[in-house]
Parts: structure tokens; sequence; C-alpha cells
């Protein structure tokens, strides 16, 4: 039965250090809180798709290392299907270095490791997970080869495709012609579109060069101005909810593994967008990745008081 999602994607062990502002080139700066916690776009998505009660199998290449041994001990907590996670003896697990400034905003250093070895051979290795799975959420920070595998695979077992095109690269068309939901922000959607990121282009212009490359329905985060939507058929935006932002570190992967389980979940575009919506505004209230992603409950409560 074709039930789960399935997220292709690395995991990360975040150091976090929170500070009054982020440094200039060549500046040390005291900073405050520090906190490590489970990040990674793919692991991040993988537990906020738990967290909202869908059943999540995750595929990713994790180091065989205290750092590795801690996530997927975590993911196993959060009741996500591990089984197709590949322990790499070889190289470490990644580790992201993050700081973060009294107003959320942030500045990241990564170091993949073994999520950089993830391999084509891996992807089709995991088949089975493919047949099991009504939905697929891939990022693009892993290799492009497995994100290929990924893709063309999902098409062969009937598997919905929702890629979130971060960190932005651009792709080809073989690729972007078998998404089926693209979930870009703005600089993401302009690099993807063959523009630099300062270019002056509108997102509703920015998706309708998406979709002429073949994307069935292009979705561009905004931040805070919200959403916009376009498929062949109609195109719409989707405020975002004010909320206090502390951290935005995570918000995009909990938009994107909540909008995953919302699609798979039957609910229209619209409402699915604003479901996603409700989860990414939670997150930025709370400093770190996946600490700060919502369970079901609290996102319901969020929109029952502003609906």
């Amino acid at each position: 039965m074709k039930d789960r999602i399935l997220v292709v994607g690395p995991s990360n062990t975040d150091m976090i250090i929170k500070l009054e502002r982020l440094p200039t080139p060549g500046e040390t700066i005291i900073g405050g809180e520090f906190a490590t916690a489970g990040g990674g776009k793919g692991a991040n998505q993988a537990v906020q798709c738990a967290r909202l009660g869908a059943p999540v199998i995750l595929l990713a290449r994790i180091g065989k290392d205290p750092f590795g041994d801690r996530s997927v001990e975590q993911f196993q907590m959060e009741g996500i299907d591990t089984s197709f996670i590949i322990r790499d003896a070889e190289h470490h697990s990644g580790i992201a270095l993050i700081f973060v400034d009294k107003k959320g905003e942030n500045m990241i250093a990564v170091a993949p490791g073994s999520n950089s070895f993830l391999s084509k051979a891996d992807v089709e290795m995991a088949r089975e997970a493919f047949k099991i799975s009504s939905t697929l959420l891939l990022q693009l920070e892993i290799p492009l080869e497995p994100v290929e595998a990924s893709v063309f695979l999902a098409k062969e077992e009937g598997t919905r495709v929702i890629l979130n095109p971060a960190p932005a690269q651009p792709l080809p068309q073989s690729v972007l012609e078998n998404v089926d939901i693209l979930v870009p922000n703005e600089t993401e959607a302009k690099i993807l579109s063959g523009f630099p990121p300062d270019e002056d282009i509108s997102p509703l212009e920015l998706a309708k060069m998406l979709r002429a490359k073949g994307v069935k329905r292009v979705i561009i985060t905004l931040g805070s101005k919200g959403s916009l939507y376009v498929d062949e058929n109609e195109q719409f935006e989707v405020p975002a909810f004010k909320v206090e932002s502390v951290d935005t570190t995570a918000a995009g992967d909990s938009f994107c593994g909540a909008l995953a389980v919302a699609i798979s979940e039957g609910k229209g575009i619209r409402e699915a967008i604003r479901f996603a919506s409700a989860c990414a505004a939670i997150s930025t209230t709370r400093l770190g990745a996946q600490p700060s992603l919502p369970r079901r409950e609290e996102v319901e409560e969020f929109l029952r008081q502003r609906s």
C-alpha cells in the first residue's frame, strides 16, 4: 500500500550559537546561548512529517560515529522508519555551524561529510521504499546524481515528487519536467530560471518560467509576504502568519514537510499551503532546527485561533 512519505536527503548535527548580531568577515563576537540539535534539510523534513502524524521513511547516508548514532536514535524516537539509512564507516556525519542573531536571521556553514556520498546505487537499492510511498520529498543538499535517480525512480513507481530546490543550483530539464510540485524561495526560483539572485523580476514571472520548463505546479515561498501558487489553471497567493520570529533556520523545511503531509492526506492545494504556512510560522518562534518543528495538535490549535 502506497501510504508513506519518503524523504531523501541529508542529516546533520547542528551546533548553534545565538548572538546579538551576525559577525562580519574577520570579526569575533562573544555569543550567548549554545545548543546542539538535529538538522539537515532531509532530516528536518522527515521529522516534521513524523510530528504531523505521517508514516515516514528517511533515505540518507549517515556516518558511523557518535553524531550519527545519536541522529538515528532520535529518528527512531520520532517514529521515522530508519531501515533505509546507510551507515558510512568511512566518512563523518554531517555537521552544521549556525549563528543566529536576535532578529532570527542566521548564518550557516556545513561540513556535509557522509551526505556527500549518497549515491545513485544507494537510491536504487531502496526501490522498495519508493514502491510503498505515495510522496517523495527531496532537496539539493545531496549530490545531484541521487536526486535525479530518486526523481526517475519515483516516476517509475507512480510516486508523487515534491522538490525543494535548496540550496539552489541549475537543474536539468529532465528533472524539472518530472517534478509534480516545486517549492523554491524567491532567490532559488531566480537561480533555477537562469537569473542572478539580485535580478529584479516578479515571483509570478519566475513561476511562469519554471512552469515553462515542465514543472507541473510551483509554490514560491516569499517569507513574511507568504506564498505564491501557480499551475496550468490558476494562480493565487496565501498570506503568511504574523508571529514573533526567533530563528528562521528550519522554516522552509517545516513548510515543505507539512506540505507533503497535507498533500498526501488529500487536502486541496490552498488548504495545504495554509497548513504548511502555519507550521513554518510556529517553527520560527523557537531556536534550532528540529527542536523548533511543531506537532499536529499545536498546528491545528494555531489554525483554530486564526480561523
